[in-house]
This record gives C-alpha cells, sequence and structure tokens, in this order.
C-alpha cells in the first residue's frame, strides 16, 4: 500500500527488477528439438549463472576462446550461458569456426537451436547430435560449485 510519502517510481522500479529477475532465472526454452537435451542445457545454465567466473574459465580452456569472445556472445547477442556452451560445443563437433555458428545463430535465433544444429550439419538422431547430447550431460554432471568429499583411506599397517 502506498502511503504520501512513498515515490511510485520507486515501486515501479522494484516491480520491473524483481520480474526481470523472475524472467532470468526461469527456465529457457532452447528449442533443440530434444526434451533431455534442453533439460540438461537448462542445468548447464543455472550452474553457470552460480559461478560465472568458473563457466568462463571452463569455456576459455576447453574450447580455446577468448573472453573477449564471450562478452561479445553474453552481452552483444543475449546469449545465455546454456547457449554459449551450446554454440562452442556445435562449433567443436562440426568444425565449423564459432564466427560461422555465430552467424547462423543471428540467423536462426528465434526459430532455436535444433535448426541452428541442422543448418550446421547436425541433423536429429546423428552421431554428432548423439555426440552433442551425450557432452552436453556430462558437462552438466560436473556442476560449477559442488563440493566433493575427499576419501580417507585408512592405514592398515
Amino acid at each position: 500500500m502506498l502511503t504520501p510519502n512513498d515515490d511510485p517510481m520507486k515501486h515501479l522500479f522494484l516491480f520491473v527488477f524483481i520480474f526481470n529477475f523472475y524472467l532470468v532465472s526461469a527456465q529457457i526454452s532452447f528449442n533443440s528439438g530434444n526434451v533431455q537435451l534442453d533439460a540438461d542445457l537448462n542445468i548447464i545454465n543455472t550452474q553457470a549463472r552460480k559461478d560465472l567466473s568458473s563457466f568462463r574459465t571452463d569455456m576459455t580452456l576447453s574450447y580455446n576462446v577468448s573472453d573477449k569472445k564471450l562478452d561479445y556472445m553474453g552481452v552483444n547477442l543475449g546469449m545465455v550461458p546454456g547457449e554459449i556452451y551450446l554454440a562452442l560445443e556445435i562449433s567443436r563437433i562440426t568444425r565449423v569456426s564459432l564466427d560461422n555458428v555465430l552467424i547462423v545463430y543471428r540467423k536462426h535465433k528465434s526459430k532455436g537451436w535444433g535448426v541452428i544444429a541442422k543448418q550446421l550439419g547436425i541433423k536429429p538422431g546423428s552421431s554428432e547430435f548423439h555426440q552433442l547430447k551425450n557432452r552436453a550431460s556430462s558437462k552438466k554432471g560436473k556442476g560449477h560449485g559442488k563440493k566433493h568429499k575427499k576419501q580417507v583411506r585408512s592405514n592398515a599397517s
């Protein structure tokens, strides 16, 4: 409830901020054509948002991509971490340059990643598609920020 001393713009700003946070944290529809791949990409996306620095380091080391290129993908193209991962992985699998993958992305992003992958030569059910699914599944299992318990060895001397 507004009181005479409340600034309505503050309430509007707060509402817009909360609404945008909700939209950003909501599940993304990657439209890959595969429910499991979309679910795995959402997990990758969520994990990356929890520890963006580790995600960026992982992408830089795994795909030999510069921080500048990651910034371009995230800021200029508006790609979320799951999309950045997917673009890099598609580039690796198809041996198409990342720049060419991004050209296809810009042209077909409204149609989804399934169409983008097809345009780049990854057909549904192909070995390349299975490779993409399997790598995404194993990547999400590496969960950034998860703590691994060390096993304690007992000395039986």
